[in-house]
C-alpha cells in the first residue's frame, strides 16, 4: 500500500501540472521561452532568392506624395523590375477600392501583360447584429479580369501580440483562398490545378510535392531567419526612379538621380515582395527577434524562404511528450521523495540544465520544438513537493519512534533512531549483543495468594523502576513476558561494551530491587526476589513483526541461552542472584567482577556452559558513557 504512493501522488502532480500548463499564462510564458530559442540561435543567413521594395519614410519623402500612391507608380514599378528580370513580383499592398479610372486602368494594363504578378487580398470580419460576418476582399475585378494570381495577406497575432504563425490559407464557408505564401509556391512549382494539387490534412498542408506541416488547422510555424531588415530591402522610389520619371528630391536638386539602373541587377532572378514599412500604416509586428517591429511583407518573406529551404518547424509528438512527462514526473517524486535534498538537488540541477540543452539542441538541429518550461517548472515543483513529502515523513518517523521506544530507551538512544530511522526498517541483520532475562522467582504463588489488585499495584511499580533502570543504563526494552523483563544492549543503536552496560544494568536493578523490599516492609507489603540471567552474542535483531504491526525485537540461540541462565538463578545460591554467561564475562571483565559459579548443560546447547556469578562493576571503571 505504501508503494502506491508513488503513483498516485504523481498521477495528481501529473494532473495538476497539466491543467496549469493549458492556461493562458502559462502559453505566454512558454512563448517568450521559444523567443529566447531564437535569439539564442541568432541570425541565420538568408539565401540570394528573395528582396523586399518598401514604401516606407524615406520614400514618402522622396516622392512627396500621399497615400495611395497613383497606381501608375507600382505600374512602373511593375515595367523596371520586369526589365530586371524579375522572377515574381508579390504585392503586399491591397487594391481592393478603386481609384481614378484612368490609373486603375494603366495598373490592370501592366499586370495583364505578365503571369508572374502576385495580387493581394483579404479575408475581413465584421459585427452585424450580434453575430459574426467573413468576407473576402478581392483586388478590383479589373485587375484580375485575366487571371491575375492573388492571395491572402492576413496575419494573426498570439495573445501576447507577437506573431510566429503564418497563416496558410482563409476559409469562408467551403472556399479556401491560399495565402500570398502559398501562391508563390504554386507559381513557381508549375500548380496548374489547384484543386486537384493540395491537400488540406489535419497535421500538414500538401502544396503539389511539399508537406507544410500545420501547427493550428490553418497556420504553420514561421522559422523566423533575423530582426527585421535580414532581407535585403530597396526603396520604392530607387525603383521607378529612371530617365523617364523625376522625383520630387530630384527636382529639389535639380538633377536626374535615375537610381533605377543602379540596382536593377539586383532583381535579376528574384522574387520582389513590394509592401508598407512605415509604422503609421499598422502593419508592423512583435517578431520572436523582438528588437524592432517586423514589417508583414517581410513576414511573409521569412515563410518563402523558410518554404524554399524547407526548413519548416514542427512542434514533438503532444502524445510522446506526454508519456515521457508522466514517467518523468514518477521517478523525479521517487527520487526527491526518497534522495537527501544535498544530494537531490544536484540531480534536480543537472536534470534541469541537460533538459534545456537538449531542448535549444532540438530547435538548432532539427527545427523542432519541445515544450521548454514544462519539464524544468516540474522539476523545481516535484523538488519542492519532494522537501514537504519528506518533511511529513521525517515528522512521522519522529513521532513513530518516539512512541515505540519513548519509555524503552534511553532518550538518547531515541534521538539516535531518529537521525536514522532506517535502522527499524522491516527485516533482521545479524549484529552483537547482550540480552538481560529478569523474572521474579516464584510469582505464581505470590499472584494465588495476593488479591489482583494488590499484585498488580505491586507489579506495576515493580516493572516502572526496572524499565527506568534499564533506559538509564542504554538498554532497549524488548517485551514483558507476563512478570518477566527482556531487556536489550546494543540494538537498535550501536552501542560499544554493551555487555558492560546490560551488567551494570543487572546490578542496579538489584539496588533498586532492595530498595522497593524496604520501601515494601513499612507499607507491610509482601516483597518479592527476582532473579538475572545476562548472555552475549550474535542475534538476528530488527522489525521482525508484521506489515500490521511493529515489532522490534531479537532471536536466535543466544536469545534463548539467555533465558536458560536466568533460570539458573534457582539452582544457584549467589550474593545478587545474577548469573553471566562467559562471553559476557570477558566482554565486560574489565570492568566487572564476577566469580566462576559452573559448566553447565544448558536446554538446547550440546557444548557446556560456563557460567559466573556478576558481584559488581569495579570501583575505577572508566566512565564508558563518555
Amino acid at each position: 500500500m505504501k508503494k502506491l504512493v508513488y503513483l498516485y501522488f504523481p498521477i495528481i502532480i501529473f494532473i495538476i501540472l497539466r491543467i496549469v500548463f493549458v492556461t493562458d499564462f502559462w502559453k505566454n510564458l512558454e512563448h517568450k521561452a521559444t523567443d529566447m530559442s531564437f535569439r539564442l540561435r541568432g541570425a541565420r543567413e538568408v539565401s540570394d532568392n528573395i528582396v523586399i521594395v518598401e514604401i516606407g519614410d524615406d520614400t514618402f519623402n522622396t516622392l512627396n506624395e500621399r497615400w495611395p500612391f497613383p497606381r501608375e507608380y507600382h505600374a512602373r514599378l511593375i515595367e523596371n523590375l520586369e526589365k530586371a528580370g524579375a522572377k515574381q513580383i508579390i504585392f503586399d499592398i491591397e487594391f481592393t477600392e478603386r481609384t481614378d479610372p484612368i490609373q486603375d486602368e494603366i495598373l490592370a494594363k501592366t499586370c495583364n501583360e505578365y503571369d508572374n504578378i502576385i495580387l493581394s487580398g483579404k479575408l475581413i470580419k465584421t459585427i452585424y447584429d450580434g453575430s459574426i460576418r467573413e468576407q473576402f476582399l478581392t483586388p478590383i475585378p479589373l485587375l484580375i479580369q485575366k487571371d491575375v494570381k492573388w492571395g491572402m495577406v492576413n496575419i494573426s497575432a498570439d495573445k501576447d501580440g507577437f506573431v510566429r504563425r503564418y497563416e496558410l490559407f482563409q476559409k469562408r464557408n467551403k472556399q479556401i483562398k491560399l495565402s500570398i505564401g502559398l501562391v508563390s509556391l504554386s507559381s513557381l512549382y508549375d500548380i496548374k490545378d489547384l484543386n486537384k494539387e493540395i491537400k488540406d490534412h489535419p497535421a500538414y498542408f500538401k502544396l503539389g510535392g511539399d508537406y507544410i506541416p500545420k501547427v493550428t488547422s490553418k497556420s504553420s510555424l514561421i522559422n523566423f531567419y533575423g530582426p527585421a531588415g535580414t532581407f535585403k530591402t530597396y526603396d520604392f522610389a530607387e525603383v521607378i526612379d529612371d530617365s523617364t520619371f523625376t522625383t520630387a528630391f530630384e527636382k529639389e536638386l535639380e538633377s536626374d538621380l535615375n537610381q533605377y539602373y543602379d540596382i536593377a541587377e539586383e532583381f535579376k532572378g528574384k522574387i520582389v515582395l513590394i509592401g508598407l514599412t512605415s509604422v503609421e500604416f499598422h502593419d508592423t509586428h512583435h517578431t520572436p527577434f523582438f528588437s524592432t517591429l517586423m514589417p508583414g511583407v517581410e513576414i511573409h518573406a521569412n515563410f518563402i524562404e523558410m518554404a524554399f529551404r524547407h526548413d519548416y518547424l514542427t512542434e514533438f509528438s503532444f502524445i510522446k511528450f506526454l508519456i515521457i512527462f508522466f514517467l518523468a514526473i514518477i521517478v523525479l517524486f521517487f527520487i526527491n521523495s526518497n534522495i537527501k535534498p544535498t544530494i537531490s538537488i544536484i540531480i534536480n540541477l543537472m536534470l534541469l540544465i541537460g533538459y534545456l540543452y537538449l531542448a535549444y539542441m532540438l530547435f538548432c538541429t532539427q527545427n523542432r520544438f519541445i515544450p521548454i518550461l514544462e519539464v524544468p517548472a516540474s522539476i523545481i515543483i516535484i523538488y519542492i513537493i519532494g522537501l514537504v513529502f519528506q518533511y511529513i515523513k521525517t515528522v512521522k518517523e519522529r513521532k513513530f519512534i518516539k512512541q515505540a521506544f519513548g519509555q524503552y530507551i534511553a532518550p538518547e538512544l531515541v534521538d539516535e533512531l531518529i537521525k536514522d530511522p532506517k535502522k527499524l526498517e522491516y527485516g533482521g541483520e545479524q549484529k552483537e549483543l547482550t540480552v538481560l532475562y529478569c523474572d521474579i522467582v516464584a510469582f505464581t504463588p505470590y499472584a494465588e495468594s495476593h488479591s489482583p489488585k494488590e499484585t498488580v499495584d505491586i507489579l506495576r511499580e515493580y516493572l516502572t523502576e526496572m524499565v527506568e533502570v534499564i533506559t538509564c543504563n542504554k538498554g532497549t526494552l524488548d517485551k514483558f513476558v507476563g512478570d518477566e523483563i527482556v531487556a536489550l544492549f546494543g540494538a537498535p543503536v550501536n552501542l560499544e561494551d554493551h555487555a558492560y552496560w546490560g551488567c551494570k544494568a543487572a546490578l542496579e536493578m538489584r539496588q533498586r530491587l532492595n530498595e522497593l523490599k524496604e520501601k515494601w516492609e513499612t507499607e507491610r507489603k509482601d516483597p518479592f526476589e527476582i532473579g538475572i540471567g545476562l548472555n552475549s552474542g550474535v542475534m538476528t535483531v530488527g522489525n521482525l513483526g508484521s506489515e500490521q504491526i511493529f515489532d522490534y525485537t531479537a532471536i536466535g540461540d543466544n536469545m534463548n541461552t539467555g533465558a536458560r541462565i536466568e533460570s539458573l538463578t534457582r539452582d544457584y545460591k549467589t550474593k545478587n542472584n545474577i548469573i553471566i554467561s562467559k562471553y559476557t564475562y570477558d566482554l565486560s571483565k574489565e570492568n566487572t567482577i564476577a566469580d566462576f559459579i559452573d559448566e553447565v548443560q544448558v536446554k538446547g546447547k550440546k557444548i557446556k556452559l560456563k557460567i559466573y556469578e556478576l558481584i559488581e562493576i569495579k570501583k575505577k571503571a572508566p566512565d564508558i558513557s563518555q
